[in-house]
């Protein structure tokens, strides 16, 4: 059993979680975010925490960055968009029972103050921007880190946000390297 509640945008989701493990959930609708569903939110996340796990496309950034804002202290979870995608469909209900607790088993917590240990060149070196495989590279490094997948200057914002050190980078890239080989 999760202690926290997680915070996902459908239905179908709660059913795909519920397959992976055992945990309390509020649904979104997307981001309709009705002001009872925000109530609900609040409630759990000041007594039990939350952890955000939306769909990794456009939309579940949306409600994540509201959600970000709204809770600071929510936990986050990333399941990859090749974990998430099956017939022609991106969402969480798409992924399987193992992604969804890989996903969980990498939450990370937003920190506010930023370390910027990370720079743009950092990416460039490790061709996770403005290369020709870059985009693939940056979602395999996602996962691998669990911060999911986002384009570059997202992607070096939850790198000095969420946390990550040079050492985990470092191990990851390397991980990436051995995968690729």
């Amino acid at each position: 059993m999760i202690k926290e509640v997680l915070v996902v945008e459908g239905k179908m989701d709660v059913v795909a979680i519920g397959k992976a493990v055992e945990a309390d959930c509020i649904i979104t609708e997307g981001f309709n975010l009705k002001p009872q569903a925000l109530d609900a939110i609040e409630k759990a996340y000041k007594k039990r925490g939350i952890i955000i796990l939306t769909d990794p496309d456009s939309a579940g950034e949306r409600i994540r960055r509201f959600l970000t804002k709204r809770f600071p202290e929510a936990k986050h979870a990333f399941v990859p968009r090749e974990d998430a995608t099956a017939n022609n469909d991106i969402g969480i209900e798409q992924a399987s029972p193992e992604a969804i607790r890989k996903a969980l088993e990498k939450v990370r917590t937003m920190d506010w103050e930023p370390k910027n240990t990370f720079t743009g060149a950092d990416l460039l070196r490790a061709g996770v921007s403005g290369g020709v495989a870059a985009s693939q590279r940056r979602a395999q490094l996602g996962d691998i880190l669990g911060v999911g997948y986002a384009n570059a200057k997202t992607f070096l914002l939850r790198l000095n946000h969420y946390g990550v050190t040079r050492e985990e980078f470092d191990r990851a890239l390397a991980e990436l390297e051995c995968k690729q080989k």
